[in-house]
């Protein structure tokens, strides 16, 4: 039964890897070989990203989508497990896309030594053979339970991925309590927890804190707008809406314990997005380069192996969601390779430093409750 269930998983994730594939913008060498033909393939991108640039700002776009287009060709011809994409910000430079998205966790250095200190740890890890192989909360049906991910939403140029970090494992663990996957609301956490910074970043830690003392609505009682209200605005009215959690716990910093706990529920975690590979990513699974420096949150929600015929080519990966939009990566996803040898203690792209997940009990009266200080 296990068995089975796990190549249905890996199934359902190659037909998710060909559907993404198949919506992506391929750049052939006729694409390239005039300046006729590179601005047909700017109009279409513009008209798939639903872009509209000023007369006097267009040429410029233009030139940078142009140099953008031959660089992501020329990796793409490489023998690379994963390939890159004229994506979202297909027609601005990497200093742009870092001004613009920058830094939007707040987690510094000092993370991974707290880390090592064990506080609010999780409990035994148990061996990585009695782990399920593969593991896709997306999917209905997975250990007889509803999906627990809601669809990709997009944080646009607001420095917000924690909150949609923290919001995607908070629905997660909410859908697998109560079976009943509802989307909740980050505008909440951006207007109202006064522990983060709202647009200018935060981190998911202190998400979880601001859930387990008040409780979070839902996105349809308090709905995403792209930026800080500067004030708190939760509805005085149907509070039977809210969705409560009973604290949070990190995961120990391997890759074993990250799987455990991923088996169990979507998993917040910390990572690297400030490498051309990673904002430029159109799918695959992503092998780096990327350093260590934690300023991107996303949630794990899965695992898996790829599944070439040649055991010796087969990668393992995580599935992460991010919050950037569907149009970003594969369907707003991206697989990251684990069990990386030459990056065993802090995974790539740092992705084992800094993992966290909400806690929510079955039913009120157990002992085993968090306590968050």
């Amino acid at each position: 039964m296990a068995r089975a269930l796990a190549m249905m998983l890996l199934m359902a994730i190659a037909l998710t890897t060909i559907m993404s594939a198949a919506g992506a913008m391929d750049i052939t060498d006729k694409d390239l070989a005039s300046e006729d033909s590179l601005w047909a393939m700017y109009e279409r991108w513009c008209e798939n990203h639903s872009v509209e640039r000023e007369i006097g700002d267009k040429t410029r776009r233009f030139n940078v989508f142009k140099e953008n287009a031959r660089m992501i060709h020329e990796f793409n011809q490489q023998d690379v497990p994963y390939k890159l994409s004229l994506n979202l910000f297909g027609d601005m430079t990497d200093e742009e896309v870092d001004r613009t998205y920058g830094r939007c966790s707040n987690i510094r250095s000092n993370g991974r030594k707290r880390r090592h200190q064990g506080r609010l740890t999780q409990g035994s890890i148990i061996a990585r053979e009695d782990l399920p192989a593969a593991v896709d909360w997306r999917m209905m049906g997975y250990d007889q339970r509803p999906s627990a991910v809601t669809n990709v939403k997009r944080q646009g140029t607001c420095g917000g991925c924690w909150a949609f970090a923290a919001m995607a494992a908070v629905e997660g663990i909410n859908s697998i309590r109560t079976r009943n996957l509802t989307s909740l609301s980050v505008q909440q956490l951006l207007d109202c927890d006064k522990g983060n910074e709202g647009c200018r970043g935060g981190n998911a830690e202190g998400a979880f804190k601001y859930i387990h003392h008040g409780g979070i609505e839902t996105e349809a009682e308090y709905p995403y707008i792209g930026h800080q209200r500067g004030r708190c605005s939760v509805p005085k009215q149907n509070r039977n809406t809210i969705v409560t959690i009973n604290g949070y716990k990190q995961v120990p910093p391997n890759e074993v314990a990250l799987m455990q706990a991923v088996a169990a529920q979507p998993v917040v975690v910390a990572l690297d997005a400030n490498s051309t590979t990673f904002r430029r990513y159109g799918g695959g699974v992503l092998v780096g380069p990327c350093g260590t420096d934690l300023n991107h949150e996303m949630t794990v929600v899965g695992y898996g192996t790829t599944n070439e015929q040649d055991s010796k080519k087969r990668m393992d990966y995580w599935i992460v969601k991010n919050s950037l939009g569907p149009e970003w990566g594969e369907n707003g996803y991206t697989r990251i390779a684990r069990d990386v040898n030459s990056q065993a203690e802090d995974g790539l792209c740092g992705i084992l430093i800094y993992a966290s997940y909400p806690v929510k009990f079955k039913r009120k009266g157990v002992n085993d409750i968090m306590k968050i200080v």
